[in-house]
């Protein structure tokens, strides 16, 4: 039996387990990156575990979420960031360099490897080739310092591509279909695998959209195979040497099938409030639109930019319609600022942002109060953008740009001929702006501001629970409902206990004052919970207000890592059915928590109403341990001492 693309990387890259689906491994990282919203975290913690130097074979610090600075807080974490990425052998993209998945697909993933990253959407590598999983911070400073990242290893999807994308019709559109069809569940367990004769007609940057975007479907990672569109891509990024040919064989076994005729797809558009949502733009014509955002990590390469020019060119975007643009890297900006689409941009009456993630994580740019917005970003969560609530929809730049230029919803294909831009042979290369790390770091003097606070950490688990059921929520509760961003909140990332006072506030604004006074407790909730972000704050900043365990119908997969990794036990319902059992407000008891873990599951009590609930864990051994010790950087640092 043959080998999928998958199969073969993760084969390559396992050092430990058994490798089966469903088996947990630990595997060998080539590389990791960090953003400056989770990396002042990530490093903080491996500076606590102690390590003198980076042991991948290369990791990259960026500098793309805090860049606004309106107070000391982003500036100081941006110092900081920098003096430890000389001090342990980090390479450092500067503010302005662009967003970490763009910079890092276009200067460094390379086909075959593996990379994690403390962002969900790391899995753009994915379009070149890559292994590339989101992860949460300490997952990522613990493979910074040589350890094994631990998975499950997951069912393989694959998608077969057959025909080509019509006028108009783009590869975010079939990312939109893939979430149609699937939901933001449908991917959870997963590692969805492109293949067939439509992917010879995506380029990379394309392949990335898709592979970005597979974040939202729960899935653990998307993957291209690597071929000649990737060989183009990268010597025309003068990296040809990093080329290896990457393809599944041919009686290659898959978990599950699913086919996509590219030629009989539309412009498609994901509706408030999820990414899911997804319906035809034809469906919704006419919608009135004030605000049109283009860019993000999912939507900000040179050809995307270089259309929407296109599209602009002499014309002048609709009165009553606010636009911006966000190129996203330095390489992007420069690139459509010596071919003169920039100018063609700003004539048409586009404001032109940073090379950064800005709008797409509410760091400015919120929309009027009750204004349709269109985004060509990857989430629409409710209340990300910073107007609550919101309206915001999700698409094709192309389907932004018709927008724009009408001030309603348009299917793009109305505006005439698809405009021909014809891919560059070769891309501006400058990394001037990324820092290299000196050979010998030992004498750097690492700089730290005031907000910059030590990393919590938890006592060892003791064997009896018992508190109140804090909150109760739904499904799909994401970890922007947990931990917001934007920019009231993202500043205070190194300072658990000032950013503690944010969590729920969105659900429940006197979430952090009763859990302080109630001295902790538990959280229940539904299906799917912990989607969205890798941010690990969703998990710290719980532990730090004293939450002990949650217990839901089901878990997204890095929050559940991430609370692991935080001391917090994640339980599920042994029937889903008892969640019904559970009400706000509720006296919760758990005994015999520690043989229950090693049992995989024990008896919560509710002492209001005299219930007794089965719940169930699904953790390995070895995470197990790390529960018991109190988290992954008592257990890490344990066993390093060991």
């Amino acid at each position: 039996m043959g080998s999928s693309i998958v199969q073969k990387i993760l084969q390559e890259h396992v050092v430990e387990g058994k490798f089966e689906t469903g088996e947990e491994v630990g595997l060998r990282i080539d590389q990791t990156l960090t953003q400056d919203a989770t990396g002042t975290m990530a490093f903080l913690q491996f500076e606590a575990i102690g390590i003198d130097r980076v042991r991948t074979k290369r990791s990259v610090s960026y500098i793309d979420h805090n860049m606004l600075q309106t107070s000391f807080e982003n500036p100081d974490d941006h110092r900081y960031l920098q003096s430890t990425a000389s001090r342990y052998g980090v390479y450092f993209s500067r503010p302005g360099n662009g967003i970490c998945h763009q910079v890092h697909l276009e200067r460094f993933a390379v086909p075959g490897g593996t990379l994690i990253g403390s962002d969900s959407h790391t899995p753009t590598a994915g379009g070149m080739g890559m292994i590339a999983i989101g992860a949460g911070g300490l997952d990522v400073a613990v493979a910074m310092g040589g350890g094994a990242y631990f998975l499950k290893i997951p069912k393989v999807m694959k998608v077969n591509l057959t025909g080509r994308l019509q006028p108009w019709v783009t590869a975010k559109d079939i990312i939109l279909e893939m979430l149609r069809r699937l939901t933001v569940k449908g991917g959870v367990g997963w590692i969805v695998e492109y293949g067939g004769p439509g992917v010879e007609t995506l380029s990379v940057p394309e392949r990335a959209t898709i592979t970005n975007m597979g974040a939202e479907l729960g899935a653990t990672t998307s993957i291209f195979p690597s071929d000649e569109q990737t060989r183009s891509f990268l010597e025309a990024q003068d990296r040809g040497n990093d080329w290896r040919e990457l393809k599944p064989d041919p009686d290659a076994q898959y978990d599950e099938h699913i086919e996509i005729d590219l030629s009989q797809l539309e412009p498609m558009i994901a509706q408030p409030s999820m990414p899911d949502n997804v319906v035809s733009v034809r469906e919704i014509e006419g919608l009135e639109v004030h605000q049109v955002c283009v860019g993000s990590c999912t939507n900000s390469p040179y050809m995307d930019l270089a259309r929407v020019a296109a599209i602009l060119k002499g014309k002048i975007i609709h009165p009553q319609v606010s636009m911006t643009l966000s190129p996203g890297s330095k390489q992007v900006f420069e690139m459509i600022s010596r071919t003169g689409e920039l100018s063609d941009l700003i004539a048409a009456g586009v404001r032109i942002l940073e090379s950064g993630c800005g709008p797409c994580i509410g760091m400015g740019q919120a929309p009027p109060t009750g204004a349709v917005t269109l985004r060509t970003f990857n989430r629409n969560f409710a209340g990300r953008t910073g107007t609550s609530p919101d309206k915001s929809y999700l698409c094709s730049p192309e389907t932004a740009a018709a927008a724009a230029l009408n001030g309603v919803v348009i299917d793009p294909r109305k505006l005439g001929d698809y405009p021909i831009v014809e891919p560059p042979k070769k891309f501006i290369i400058n990394d001037n702006m990324v820092v290299t790390p000196p050979v010998d770091g030992r004498d750097i003097e690492v700089l730290r501001g005031p907000n910059i606070k030590p990393v919590p950490t938890k006592d060892p688990m003791p064997d009896q629970l018992e508190g109140e059921l804090l909150l109760k929520v739904g499904d799909d509760i994401t970890t922007d409902h947990i931990m917001p961003a934007g920019a009231k909140v993202l500043p205070l990332r190194s300072n658990i206990p000032a950013i503690s006072e944010h969590v729920f506030v969105r659900v429940d604004e006197t979430f952090p004052t009763r859990a302080k006074a109630a001295g902790g407790g538990f959280i229940v909730g539904g299906l799917n919970y912990g989607q969205g972000s890798s941010r690990e704050h969703a998990a710290l900043a719980p532990m730090y207000l004293g939450i002990k365990a949650v217990i839901v119908k089901s878990f997204a997969r890095i929050h559940f890592a991430n609370l692991v990794n935080f001391g917090i036990i994640p339980f599920e319902f042994a029937d889903p059915a008892d969640y019904d059992k559970l009400n706000q407000g509720d006296r919760l008891s758990i005994a015999g928590v520690l043989e229950g873990l090693d049992k995989g599951g024990v008896f919560l009590k509710n002492e209001s109403t005299g219930a007794s609930i089965r719940i169930v864990t699904n953790l390995s051994p070895r995470q197990i341990k790390i529960m018991k010790a109190g988290g992954m950087l008592a257990y890490t640092k344990g066993a390093a001492g060991s």
